[in-house]
């Protein structure tokens, strides 16, 4: 399956008093390399393996498959994962026809936080809020595959 994406650095919080849900994520990866990456994720009370292929050149989409797997399962991956560990809440918040993700990083991360949004088409419209900041699609510093590797906590802001 294509996956269209967009992303953008997130202004305040208040996308928090909207939002949905919210939940705990933790991430690892069996492998980063920039033709494929290989996550391992916990989220909730499951576990979920994802495969994402290269990254278009302008960001925007990549093939993604996704398969539910068991905590436990997810557990023992884990400790097959390269270094770096990505910490997050989730916070799902629906405006107009959209579903916003928005990712509030803790541990070597904390401090950024990022909104995503899929799409059906790279050119489809959508209404943005007024939290939403920089657009950062394409910016492989923000995949979290990256951000696993080269902390947030750690740049030269």
């Amino acid at each position: 399956m294509i996956e269209i994406e967009r992303k953008f650095l997130v202004l305040c919080d208040v996308y928090k008093k909207d939002a949905t849900t919210s939940y705990s994520i933790r991430q690892g990866f069996l492998n980063s390399h920039a033709e494929r990456t290989v996550r391992v994720r916990l989220k909730k009370d499951v576990g979920i393996l994802t495969i994402k292929g290269k990254s278009s050149e302008d960001g925007l989409s990549r093939y993604e498959w996704e398969k539910e797997i068991s905590f436990k399962d997810a557990e023992e991956l884990f400790k097959l994962c390269e270094e770096g560990t990505i910490e997050k809440v989730r916070y799902e918040v629906k405006n107009g026809d959209h579903l916003f993700e928005i990712d509030e990083f803790f541990g070597e991360n904390e401090g950024l936080v990022i909104a995503e949004i899929e799409l059906n088409k790279e050119n489809e419209y959508f209404e943005q809020p007024d939290w939403l900041g920089k657009e950062v699609t394409g910016d492989i510093r923000y995949y979290n595959s990256q951000l696993s590797k080269h902390p947030f906590r750690h740049w030269n802001k």
